[in-house]
């Protein structure tokens, strides 16, 4: 018979890919998990993991053993979900782009959480790049990301078309050194915008950096310099750029959701809830 708990911490250290993060994950301490694993390997008489490297992996019996675990422990989490009353028990981590995080967002996990009283929801919002790191690390069951088209095949995905964006009132754009508003280091805006001008040839400096969409915006609007962002986001205090004035068109984004395998139902609801709200906001959302 496999102990589940032993289980537990092997699909952790799996997915976090280090016995620290795994234990963090699992509420035990490093040496704990660690010794999960030897008596797990123990009792299967193999080696599961190849501890030689930089970073844990698995070894060809413990990839065997992986999918195996997944399911064993969504099937007992899903049996000890049905015996109290209906009540769907545990958690689900969910990371959502900044410029999803708030209007969009909150009215559905806020309906979700009534419907599910049981269930502890964490959202975290952030840069796709970190969110995308810590989903790979472990740390999400869903997550919400923006990429160059292509770049990694989720569960949906939808176009996110991109527009320069100068203030209404007091325009940037005609200055010999282009002022930007960014986000920082790491921002997939940021990236897109200051290539596209580098390509160009055009001069630019950062004027303006923030983590928050709110201030990017507002900055824009009040004549601090030029930024890109997604179409849909446009304000009336706003003025699209074009090609004509010397800003490319440049091909959309994704917005692309991602789930962890086997993941339990409560899980799979949320998911389907975000699809239904993606495909609502991009297909309302204007051309460029």
């Amino acid at each position: 018979m496999l102990d589940p708990v032993l289980l537990k911490s092997f699909v952790a250290v799996v997915e976090s890919g280090s016995f620290t993060r795994a234990g963090e994950r699992v509420h035990l301490s490093q040496s704990t998990v660690s010794q999960h694993l030897r008596r797990l390997e123990e009792q299967l008489g193999s080696e599961l993991l190849d501890r030689s490297g930089r970073y844990v992996v698995t070894t060809e019996s413990g990839t065997r053993l992986l999918g195996h675990a997944r399911k064993l422990l969504t099937l007992m989490e899903e049996a000890v979900a049905e015996l109290h009353a209906g009540e769907v028990q545990g958690e689900i981590r969910l990371g959502v782009p900044e410029d999803f995080a708030a209007d969009l967002l909150t009215p559905l996990l806020a309906a979700f959480a009534r419907d599910h009283p049981a269930i502890r929801l964490e959202v975290s919002s952030g840069l796709s790049n970190t969110l995308w790191q810590q989903f790979c690390a472990g740390g999400h069951d869903l997550v919400l990301v923006k990429q160059r088209q292509g770049h990694t095949v989720g569960d949906a995905a939808w176009p996110e078309p991109l527009a320069w964006l100068d203030s209404r009132e007091h325009p940037t754009w005609q200055r010999d050194i282009l002022p930007l508003v960014v986000f920082p280091v790491g921002g997939l805006y940021r990236d897109e915008m200051i290539h596209a001008l580098e390509s160009s040839g055009r001069r630019w400096r950062i004027a303006y950096s923030s983590a928050s969409l709110a201030s990017i915006r507002a900055a824009v609007a009040s004549g601090l310099g030029v930024s890109l962002l997604p179409a849909r986001l446009a304000r009336a205090d706003q003025h699209r750029l074009t090609p004509a004035q010397g800003f490319p068109a440049l091909p959309p984004l994704e917005l692309v959701l991602h789930s962890r395998p086997e993941v339990p139902q409560r899980v799979r609801d949320l998911a389907q809830r975000l699809i239904a709200l993606c495909d609502a906001v991009m297909q309302a959302e204007p051309q460029p």
